[in-house]
């Protein structure tokens, strides 16, 4: 009798997660849109080019070419052009040749991916480059010759990848939408890091600080997609006519996003200290009060600073939350928040650390930032 609920409770569940996935979906389809419109336009245009411009019949490989360029990566996207083409180029030369030495059959494909594989990874580390090289080699071998002759296949790359980099060129997204929107993400979770750590401090629990540490570490493969994606933001401001007017700000927030990173993995070390010090019990509660304290404001300055990078015209923002976070860091001095213990001591180190690169991410000369913290 009381496993009957179980069944509502499931369904209920499901509903929910279904409708989440749904929502998700929606929201990645939404804002791939201009994305994919560029891509149907680039891969047709790329076939159509090569069809009656020069004469190839059924070009699969410009339309194939242009789609995996402009693909949904945060990669640099002038680099995957560049590893399209010549992958390309490469492994239908490779093909055509071996083709000719060794003749078509089952044993000479599986031969033809083998070496393809080898020299990809030989020429170049990247992903695209092993896998486009390979896979055209393959096809080379597999699918009939055409009429305009083995290197037609990889005149059609070119064309595609053409394609591909006039369309990033002239229509390029904004090289700073993307960084500044991952800049609030990262500044936000960072909040979160710091509101957990004041919450262990607050309640005596070194689980929440465990939290604390596992949310701080969960960010890093999304900082370094970032950083990685940014080096394509840098790309484009250095070669678009469209955008070449902001590469100054662009570069900004590449160096913006290392302090950001160097902070949360002083976060990190902060929260695995911080846990080790409320298991020892190394702190007063009047300690623990203050440092509580400090950190929670260090948070709302935190959301404040992803505020205003987000939006860099919002300089009064800025100004707010350097000014806040500047204030926070003439306070953190173990005498001030009445801690007496090395354990304790250690911790204020530790948010000092962290401070420093906050107040360089709110665009604080470096040496102006360390003078704000007192002496020891």
């Amino acid at each position: 009798m009381n496993e009957a609920p179980a069944e509502p409770t499931q369904v209920a569940a499901t509903v929910l997660f279904l409708r989440r996935r749904i929502r998700l979906g929606l929201r990645r389809s939404a804002s791939s849109v201009l994305p994919a419109l560029l891509m149907a336009f680039c891969a047709v245009g790329a076939y159509y080019f090569s069809e009656l411009v020069l004469g190839h019949q059924g070009p699969l490989f410009a339309a194939t070419s242009a789609i995996i360029a402009l693909g949904f990566s945060r990669d640099p996207r002038l680099r995957r052009v560049l590893e399209v083409g010549l992958g390309c180029t490469i492994g239908i030369a490779l093909g055509d040749l071996l083709l000719h030495w060794l003749g078509a059959g089952i044993w000479q494909a599986v031969l033809v991916l083998f070496l393809s594989i080898l020299l990809a990874r030989f020429l170049d580390s990247g992903a695209i480059f092993t896998t486009q090289l390979a896979l055209q080699s393959l096809l080379v071998v597999l699918l009939p010759m055409p009429a305009g002759g083995p290197f037609t296949r990889s005149l059609d790359a070119v064309v595609g990848g053409c394609f591909a980099l006039a369309a990033t060129l002239l229509l390029p997204r904004d090289p700073r939408r993307e960084p500044k929107d991952d800049l609030k993400e990262v500044l936000g979770e960072l909040s979160l890091v710091l509101r957990e750590c004041a919450s262990a401090l607050s309640y005596n629990d070194s689980t929440t600080a465990w939290h604390a540490l596992v949310r701080a570490r969960s960010q890093q493969p999304r900082i370094d997609a970032m950083r990685q994606g940014l080096r394509g933001s840098v790309e484009i401001a250095k070669l678009s006519p469209l955008y070449r007017r902001h590469l100054q700000e662009v570069e900004g927030l590449s160096k913006l996003m290392v302090r950001v990173d160097y902070a949360m993995r002083s976060s990190r070390v902060l929260a695995r200290r911080l846990a080790s010090v409320i298991n020892n019990a190394a702190l007063s509660d009047s300690g623990s009060v203050h440092l509580a304290e400090v950190m929670s404001e260090t948070a709302t300055a935190v959301d404040e600073l992803g505020a205003a990078l987000s939006d860099t015209t919002s300089r009064a923002t800025l100004s707010h939350a350097r000014d806040a976070l500047a204030d926070i860091a003439t306070r953190l001095h173990p005498q001030k928040l009445d801690i007496t213990r090395m354990e304790g001591e250690t911790v204020v180190l530790l948010f000092r650390t962290l401070m420093v690169d906050l107040l360089e991410a709110a665009n604080m000369d470096p040496t102006e930032a360390r003078s704000l913290l007192p002496d020891l």
